[in-house]
Formats: C-alpha cells, sequence, structure tokens
C-alpha cells in the first residue's frame, strides 16, 4: 500500500501541474478569442475552420498597437485617447487604476518586484518572504523617520493577493534567491524549498615566486651537474 502510495503522488506531482498549465493556457486563449468577432474568424475570411486563427489574430493587433504607439503619432494619438477617457467619470477611475497596475507589471523598464527579502511580518520574530516594490515617496514618505522601502508581502498559495507595507530599511533582510524561485517558494507554501546560494569559487593557490639567478649560479636544492 505504501508502494502504491508513494507512485500515486508521484504520478499526481507530474500531471498536476501539466494539467494545471493547460487549462489555464486554454482559458486564456479562449478569452481572447472571445474579443475577435466573427466576421474576422478563419470561416467568414476563408471559409475553412483554422483552430488558433482568432488568438493569433489578437496576438497580431495587440503586437501593431505596440509598434504603432512606439511612434510619435502613436504617441500623440495615445494621449488624446486618455485624455478622452479621463473625462467619462466612472471609466477614468477603472481606467486609471489599471493602467497605473498594468504600467508597473508589465511595463519592459518595470520593477514591480525588483528583489526577494525577509521581513518580520505579521509580529516579532514571525518571519515571511516580500518583495521589495520601491521607496516611499511624496508626503508619505515626510511623515517617516529614516530610511524606509516598499514592501509586498503575498499570501500563499494565490501570491496575487496580499499586503503592501512601509518598513525600516534596517529591519529588511536582502535574500539573494532570484524573485521566480522566491514566488515558488510562496506558493508551495514552504514545500519547494530554493537551493542554497552558491559558494563563491575558492581562489588559486599563488604559486611561490621564483627568484632569477645569475648564470652559472646554482640555486638551492639543484644537484644538477
Amino acid at each position: 500500500m505504501r508502494v502504491f502510495k508513494k507512485y500515486f503522488i508521484t504520478g499526481l506531482l507530474i500531471w498536476v501541474p501539466l494539467v494545471i498549465t493547460v487549462w489555464v493556457l486554454g482559458v486564456l486563449i479562449a478569452t481572447l478569442e472571445g474579443f475577435v468577432p466573427g466576421f474576422l474568424s478563419a470561416e467568414s475570411l476563408f471559409g475553412v475552420d483554422i483552430p488558433g486563427f482568432r488568438f493569433l489574430l489578437v496576438i497580431l493587433v495587440v503586437l501593431l498597437t505596440g509598434v504603432f504607439a512606439a511612434n510619435l503619432l502613436g504617441r500623440t494619438l495615445l494621449d488624446q485617447w486618455e485624455k478622452l477617457l479621463g473625462r467619462i467619470p466612472l471609466v477614468r477611475s477603472i481606467y486609471n487604476s489599471v493602467k497605473q497596475v498594468s504600467d508597473t507589471v508589465l511595463a519592459p523598464n518595470g520593477q514591480a518586484f525588483r528583489q526577494a527579502v525577509l521581513v518580520q511580518y505579521p509580529r516579532q520574530g514571525a518571519w515571511t518572504i516580500a518583495f521589495l516594490t520601491g521607496t516611499p515617496s511624496g508626503e508619505v514618505a515626510t511623515h517617516l523617520p529614516g530610511e524606509h522601502v516598499s514592501v509586498y508581502v503575498p499570501t500563499t498559495p494565490n501570491p496575487t493577493s496580499g499586503f503592501f507595507l512601509m518598513m525600516p530599511r534596517a529591519e529588511v533582510i536582502d535574500l539573494h534567491m532570484s524573485v521566480d524561485a522566491a514566488l515558488k517558494y510562496v506558493v508551495s507554501m514552504g514545500v519547494v524549498a530554493p537551493p542554497p546560494p552558491m559558494a563563491p569559487a575558492a581562489p588559486a593557490p599563488a604559486r611561490p615566486a621564483e627568484i632569477p639567478t645569475a648564470p652559472g649560479v646554482r640555486q638551492r636544492g639543484d644537484n644538477t651537474p
């Protein structure tokens, strides 16, 4: 019975991540394809059903939008579009909130999670993994004594929810593990521990310096005639 349980759990550890990954990708593809109108489907354009055509069309539209927004004309039109949305009360609140989050997380130069750190939370003596997100600024920074940093403490097993804290820099311990390794550690509830940091390679021992000798003078220990 123990052997059966061992093999069964091993099989689950292999299949569960694969099935969940395929399921998430399927939901994502189906959601993106739902934004494509029917007249742009492969059946309407070519008379043949091509699986994944709508998904590829969405990817192409997003790519072309990025290319267009990268030039001066595209940025100008995008600014005008955002000003138009900013005049609609309800739409303005939703759009600005979503845009701030997406700019932080998805921007190429963004640093949503800069570094994995260790902090004491929710009380002294209880430690948890957090992520460095920046430093307080503006009015908030004027009320904080000394140097503080902004950290995000994720919940487990769903790290998309968590707590935003501003803590003294001296109470935050930097970790050498990568952000991805720290996220895996949090999602697995501490089961999948990150590998220990690699020890620095020991320097090669220095060879003793050779003392030059004059021609015809033997060195000590040299019995060569």
